[in-house]
């Protein structure tokens, strides 16, 4: 996760990809066809469009990577600092000002080549100014090669850095290599950093977040520093500095009295008083840890004597803890918070806002008018009211109550209604209206509904007890014979459904979970089982080439069949040689010719297959089908659609060169 403040940067390319970028978006974008023979201003015009569509192409390119990268002195101290230390300002500047110098000698030279292009007098010269001019875009930015790489390389370590906001409230950890950093921020945050039982472990900046006191802090675990001079000092213990110095939070100095760090307590104390002027408005905890093992009371008067040269500042607090026995971790953790929250508020009240806002605040204070004791007013009914006691017969009835007698959780329905604020509590009970389309339901109800309905059931059963709906069936079949027929059909009908019944109770029945096998997973299954497949396999393939080519047959001779219907064409001959009859040909109104002489249509013949034998009426058609077939679009969205869809074409990077490399465009 990038730091707070350096936003997502997309990836940069390098400079061969770049040209390969940009080139094939020009070759895509822009128009591919001219002609010796058009017009020359449609000429210059083309070869001006590539010039200016490639430099608009690069400075799009060039000014998006310029404007991600942040600018450092638009960035908080401590991460402009931090770039500093991790980067190299003066490397990050140049490489972002030959990226923008190369910008502009791009847009210069296409300025130039197009006030050229506008003198061009031939297709040929203006295709080598346009040559001439992409040529020298690659150019430069082919010297941008290194620049490239090197954004690349910080671009993929930003991405790496930890969240971290200034501002925010921060507690810092620091002190020598191995004395216990990282096991602390992992005991109280949910950071999980890396503890070994060897020196640099951590070699650079590691967040945890944590709360307190309904607040979000932020922990950073820096990398051990070591005592000596600054100069001295590499970019791991340079990031430890960096945060020291520019970050406001509460510094926690960690010391190891063991001395099992592989540091002494000297050594340790004059660390801390070299690196003491960073702490410097910051309140400061010295954490003395791995107590457990030693503790401050056990030391000899010589090391006592160099930690009382610390503890004898007023500003220094003193906690111990031990991150194996996690004994005093949360009281470090409280005591460091509880510090620096006390600290920001004093610097708070000494800045100068707090002015503006103390002279539009009136504090109201009652003076002593006279010795009077004024109690606190508490009315008569609260004083009244008695404790609930849920042992006391005589108490309160509560819904709880209610609902353990009306049969439990699960039965019993809360009556809402009963707690209704209305003129008449007997209102409380009643059906609230139904409304529709803007009118009361109840409006519209037949007040002697249930009268009516009362008189129409008497009548009804009047009516069935004096055998109105009483009524003979007639009978269907009269005679013998139809009622012996029907006897001897139903019994067929009965006996062939009980065949049917046997026949489908001994039938083997599939499962619902089988399906459909393939071949596959069949022969799969017989050779786990020990069994040799390749006969099966043989067979299904013979029956499935079988089955491939009369399809293929079927629908030749129905493709042939539907072209003799479609094309069909009749004629007749001019003269019946056999029957010597004249006859004329006319068209009737169906469309059919028709013989006068006889009124009869003519044969029906087809032109195309005529002088045809049987057999290669379908090998004709065939043939046909297959030259008239329609062309292939080459999966283009249409006749003006050039994109390449491969990144270099075989067509264009291969073959012979005259002269130089295979990778020009």
């Amino acid at each position: 996760m990038a730091s707070k403040g350096l936003k997502g940067i997309a990836p940069v390319p390098t400079a061969t990809d770049f040209l390969d970028i940009v080139l094939s978006k020009t070759q895509r974008k822009t128009p591919t066809v001219i002609h010796k023979n058009f017009k020359i201003s449609r000429i210059r015009n083309f070869y001006m469009r590539k010039v200016k569509f490639t430099q608009d192409s690069f400075d799009e390119k060039l000014g998006a990577i310029l404007s991600e990268f942040p600018i450092l002195d638009n960035l908080h101290p401590f991460l402009a600092s931090l770039m500093n230390v991790l980067y190299d300002k003066n490397h990050y500047k140049l490489a972002l000002g030959q990226l923008n110098t190369a910008r502009h000698l791009i847009d210069q030279v296409a300025k130039d080549y197009v006030r050229l292009l506008k003198f061009g007098d031939s297709l040929y010269r203006c295709k080598q100014l346009k040559k001439a001019a992409l040529g020298r875009m690659a150019t430069v930015m082919r010297r941008q090669k290194d620049a490239l790489a090197y954004l690349e390389q910080v671009r993929q370590h930003i991405a790496r850095l930890p969240a971290i906001d200034p501002n925010t409230r921060t507690l810092l950890i620091c002190g020598y290599p191995n004395v216990g950093k990282s096991s602390f921020i992992n005991k109280i945050t949910r950071a999980d950093v890396d503890v070994q039982p060897y020196a640099f472990t951590t070699k650079s900046l590691f967040v945890g977040h944590m709360d307190y006191k309904y607040l979000r802090w932020q922990v950073i675990d820096t990398p051990g520093i070591l005592d000596h001079p600054l100069e001295e000092m590499n970019t791991i213990e340079m990031q430890s500095v960096t945060a020291l110095a520019h970050l406001r939070s509460a510094v926690l100095y960690f010391m190891d009295l063991s001395e099992q760090c592989g540091y002494t307590i000297e050594a340790q104390v004059k660390l801390f008083h070299s690196i003491k002027p960073l702490f410097a408005g910051k309140p400061t905890l010295l954490v003395i840890n791995k107590i457990d093992v030693t503790r401050l009371e056990d030391l000899s008067k010589e090391n006592k004597a160099l930690i009382s040269t610390i503890t004898d500042d007023p500003s220094v607090q003193v906690v111990q803890l031990s991150c194996y026995s996690d004994e005093g971790v949360n009281a470090v953790k409280t005591a460091a918070c509880d510090a620096l929250l006390a600290h920001r508020v004093d610097n708070k009240l000494k800045g100068s806002k707090i002015n503006n806002i103390a002279n539009r605040i009136h504090v109201a204070v009652p003076k002593a008018r006279d010795d009077v004791v004024r109690e606190a007013f508490i009315p008569d009914g609260a004083n009244a009211r008695v404790r609930y006691d849920k042992d006391d017969p005589m108490r309160r009835k509560l819904e709880r109550d209610i609902e353990a007698e009306e049969g439990g959780a699960g039965v019993y329905n809360i009556n809402l209604k009963k707690n209704y604020l209305l003129a008449d509590d007997d209102w409380k009970q009643d059906i609230i209206p139904e409304i529709m389309d803007g009118k009361n339901v109840a409006d519209f109800i037949d007040p002697d509904i249930v009268e009516k309905l009362e008189a129409v059931e008497r009548e009804e059963e009047k009516l069935e007890a004096d055998g109105f709906y009483e009524s003979e069936p007639e009978s269907m079949f009269n005679s013998e014979d139809e009622r012996e027929a029907l006897e001897t059909a139903k019994s067929s009908r009965d006996k062939k459904m009980s065949q049917d019944k046997n026949k489908m109770k001994n039938r083997p029945v599939m499962p619902r979970t089988a399906g459909l096998r393939t071949l596959s997973e069949m022969s799969r299954k017989l050779t786990e089982a020990g069994l040799d497949p390749s006969r099966i396999e043989a067979r299904a393939e013979a029956i499935a080439k079988t089955r491939s080519l009369q399809r293929k047959r079927k629908r030749e001779e129905e493709e042939a069949q539907m072209e003799i219907e479609d094309d069909a064409d009749w004629e007749e001959d001019a003269m019946d040689v056999d029957e010597d009859i004249s006859r004329k040909r006319v068209k009737s109104n169906t469309g059919k010719a028709r013989d006068v002489g006889t009124g009869n249509h003519a044969p029906k013949t087809h032109r195309q297959l005529a002088g045809m034998a049987n057999e290669q009426t379908s090998k004709a058609v065939r043939l046909r089908n297959l030259g008239q077939r329609q062309r292939n679009m080459h999966a283009k969205a249409g006749e003006s659609d050039r994109a390449i869809r491969v990144k270099m074409p075989k067509h264009l990077y291969s073959g012979k060169r005259k002269a130089g490399k295979t990778d020009w465009r």
